[in-house]
């Protein structure tokens, strides 16, 4: 019944402004509109809405992510807008934050103005077809 509906993402935050902020000048996601409701922000596609909330208890799982050709390219690129990558004991990560899985894909994590968890994954060689093509990988949306 879904299948061929097109899929809306959503996280929230208490902060409008910071937020807007972050994904607009930070990870180059352009706006679309913005209401006392939501930010909607155009994510290659996908229609991103960030909920404006009264209170937000952030989640330890990832809330939102990203496929991307070349993680350590994307990671490099944040770091030096002054993104900082999270940092997990149990999870052996380089020195740039970047877990490589039990696939060969390799993840990044970063927490947003609100706390909420986002991912970028860079997939294994035979699971690329699904990341984003290079021309609009998160690294070029960054200014």
């Amino acid at each position: 019944m879904l299948n061929s509906a097109k899929i809306i993402a959503f996280v929230a935050t208490t902060d409008p402004a910071k937020c807007r902020a972050f994904y607009e000048g930070v990870l180059g996601l352009a706006p679309t509109s913005e209401d006392q409701f939501a930010i909607v922000f155009d994510a290659n596609g996908v229609e991103l809405r960030i909920q404006k909330v009264h209170t937000l208890t952030s989640q330890p799982h990832t809330q939102l992510g990203w496929s991307v050709i070349s993680l350590e390219e994307v990671v490099r690129a944040l770091r030096a807008k002054g993104v900082v990558f999270e940092s997990y004991p149990h999870l052996q990560q380089n020195a740039l934050g970047i877990w490589t899985a039990p696939s060969g894909a390799k993840v990044a994590w970063v927490k947003d103005p609100d706390g909420n968890l986002l991912s970028l994954t860079q997939p294994t060689r035979r699971d690329q077809t699904n990341a984003t093509p290079s021309k609009t990988s998160l690294s070029t949306l960054i200014e």
